[in-house]
């Protein structure tokens, strides 16, 4: 796991300065402690951060050729490239390292861009060709590693794994744009392939960019492979298949030269990746769990998971204060993310950090065999959608909505304004409204007059609906988890993983977002991933010889802590946060609005938990910027003011 920066000028032969590459290094040093790497030619700087896990010896990077013509900087794992070699050599190739780094580096000069077809791991990285004068940037298929790009006013692309490296630059202009403040309220995170920044873009998963010496135009980038998009029909034993490809996914992921553990809760899906890595690994395999009395806690289940196993297991309680992680949200991820189980995840990671280098998690499962519960109340909409004609639903349930009174703080069954409200409502808006963090009509409430006009004509729903429309339309189970694949996974759950994970020098790897898995388990027709009312169906059938039915069958619990008390018992510090110089000066907000927001949580009438989380994390964020602005500590201005 490292991290990677780079400079590129299509037209301009000088030399980059070794200066500016350093400084993007410097940047994202915790993505690699143990040593650094740069490539400088005309046209080109490269940058490289090295966290050692296989061929320890033998894989520094950038990494070149043996003719020098091409080079390589990387961040990641080819899981397969072992695979790869005997092919490769027999096409003539010759290895000179045990890493995986090698395989792409002679994979493009065997297939050129085809090799992204050939390699299955995660990854990010940089490839640049002397004799072809082309420099191919590249993502994985599910957007595990991130990589962001720029283009500066000099015409130089500006490229980095984190925000951090492009905004050590100080060619970049600083500008936030209106629109990404409004995705990032809706969602929780600013979507790919945007960036809170105005000029920064994020690479999308399954994308790759190719850029060309001399070329006038910027290119766009391409996607290189394609989740399914239609079911496939039932496959015979799908149980035993699936426990088939679960168990090859986990070992190939095993590989490495330091030492390795896993992340365990009390859920079904890091329990299945304990129980395959367990029995697979040489010695015993350490796990590693974060509770917090009286909250979320499954230290209990993880430790009837670790003994069944024999796992060397690790169990710490968490401690939190997310007024004060607001603060840190922008550091550990250059913009505001509004995901609050960021702040145990990065209590497990710097756990699992002080016993191993790389761990394993169960990320992925939800999205891939269906566990989410809005999946479940989706295929139910669905289905009453069906039954009565559009007019008729929007009419009938529009008016429940309507007359039904809202009660956020009433049992869930009697909250039935939003359920009357969603069926109502098409598939693709209804859908969006289960995802939405910051419902439209609150979130714009919050706003000032000009941000209202910046974003007038924005509809953070059309995402979804376009995703959405991209399946079959008769599947709605799978329709929802397509628009995850591309939106929620890449945006906010791998975010999430990498950056607190990178902020302590973890590498995660999740066997269940192995390419070929996810590709054969999303394939699957709804009934065997959604059975009634209980999800990941098949995976439980899959993982009935090795897990209890009390873990199969549990109630799913979420990672984190509950943060609505603490902001109600500390109301005054909210709002004078939400009140003070860095939201007011940013011009976002309407100041009546925000302290009508803080009051009404603090009084207990509302729960408003969320909403205020995110809120901090942008206050966060701002008064990071305000510190640190050269124009007399005013923040950085809107796109268009």
């Amino acid at each position: 796991m490292c991290g990677i920066v780079g400079l590129f000028h299509p037209h301009d032969p000088a030399l980059p300065p070794r200066a500016l590459v350093q400084r993007m290094a410097d940047a994202i040093r915790h993505r690699g402690p143990d040593g650094e790497g740069f490539h400088l030619e005309p046209h080109l700087a490269l940058g490289h951060r090295r966290l050692a896990i296989v061929d320890l010896a033998g894989g520094h990077q950038p990494m070149s050729s043996e003719d020098g013509e091409v080079t390589l900087c990387f961040n990641g794992e080819i899981y397969n490239h072992l695979a790869l070699r005997p092919e490769l050599e027999a096409a003539g190739h010759r290895f000179r390292t045990r890493s995986d780094t090698e395989a792409i580096l002679l994979g493009w000069r065997q297939w050129g861009p085809g090799v992204l077809d050939r390699i299955s791991g995660m990854f990010a990285f940089a490839l640049w060709d002397r004799r072809r004068g082309e420099l191919l940037l590249a993502r994985d298929r599910l957007g595990e590693k991130p990589l962001h790009y720029a283009w500066l006013p000099d015409g130089t692309l500006a490229f980095g794994s984190e925000i951090a490296a492009l905004t050590a630059l100080p060619a970049l202009p600083r500008r936030i744009d209106p629109v990404a403040v409004e995705d990032y309220l809706a969602f929780g995170y600013v979507p790919d392939p945007d960036c809170l920044w105005q000029g920064i873009r994020k690479l999308p998963a399954a994308h790759a960019l190719l850029l060309r010496r001399g070329e006038a135009a910027r290119p766009a980038p391409r996607r290189y492979w394609q989740a399914p998009r239609q079911a496939a029909p039932a496959p015979a034993e799908a149980p035993a298949e699936l426990a088939r490809r679960l168990e090859d996914a986990v070992r190939a992921q095993l590989m490495a030269d330091v030492p390795l553990g896993a992340f365990l809760s009390g859920g079904v899906d890091s329990s299945a990746v304990v129980a395959h890595a367990a029995r697979a690994k040489a010695g015993p395999l350490a796990t590693f769990t974060i509770g917090f009395p009286g909250g979320a806690d499954e230290r209990p289940q993880a430790a009837e998971t670790a003994a069944r196993f024999g796992t060397e297991h690790h169990a710490e309680a968490g401690t939190t204060d997310y007024l004060g992680a607001a603060r840190e949200q922008a550091r550990l991820f250059g913009e505001p993310f509004g995901d609050h189980s960021a702040v145990p995840t990065l209590a497990v990671c710097a756990l699992a950090r002080k016993h191993v280098t790389v761990a394993l998690s169960g990320d992925g499962g939800d999205e891939v065999f269906a566990g989410y519960r809005r999946y479940r109340f989706h295929r139910m909409a669905e289905g009453v959608r069906r039954l009565l004609p559009p007019g008729t639903r929007r009419q009938v349930f529009g008016t429940l909505a309507r007359i039904y009174p809202k009660l956020d703080r009433a049992p869930r069954w009697l909250r039935a304004k939003a359920t009357f409200t969603e069926l109502s409502l098409d598939a693709a808006l209804g859908y969006y409204r289960t995802v939405c963090k910051l419902g439209d009509g609150r979130r714009r409430g919050l706003f000032s007059p000009a941000q209202r006009a910046a974003v007038d004509g924005h509809d953070p729903a059309a995402r979804i609906a376009a995703l959405m429309a991209e399946c079959d339309p008769d599947d709605g189970l799978l329709q929802a988890q397509y628009a995850d694949l591309h939106s929620y996974l890449p945006g906010d759950i791998l975010v999430k993983t990498d950056r607190t994970a990178m902020a302590v020098s973890l590498e995660v790897r999740p066997p269940l977002l192995d390419p070929a898995l996810v590709a054969w388990g999303l394939a699957l027709p709804a009934g065997l991933k959604l059975r009634g009312q209980v999800g990941k169906h098949v995976l439980r059938q899959a993982l009935s010889p090795l897990l209890p039915e009390s873990l199969l069958h549990g109630p799913k619990r979420g990672f984190a802590d509950a943060i609505g008390g603490e902001f109600r018992r500390r109301g005054a510090e909210v709002k004078a946060r939400l009140l003070g110089a860095p939201m007011l000066d940013s011009g976002l907000f309407d100041p009546a609005a925000l302290a009508r927001l803080a009051e009404e949580h603090e009084s207990g009438r509302f729960d408003h938990a969320q909403a205020l989380w995110q809120l901090l994390v942008l206050e966060g964020f701002l008064a990071g910027l305000a510190g640190a602005a050269p124009r007399a500590g005013r923040p950085p201005a809107l796109v268009g003011a």
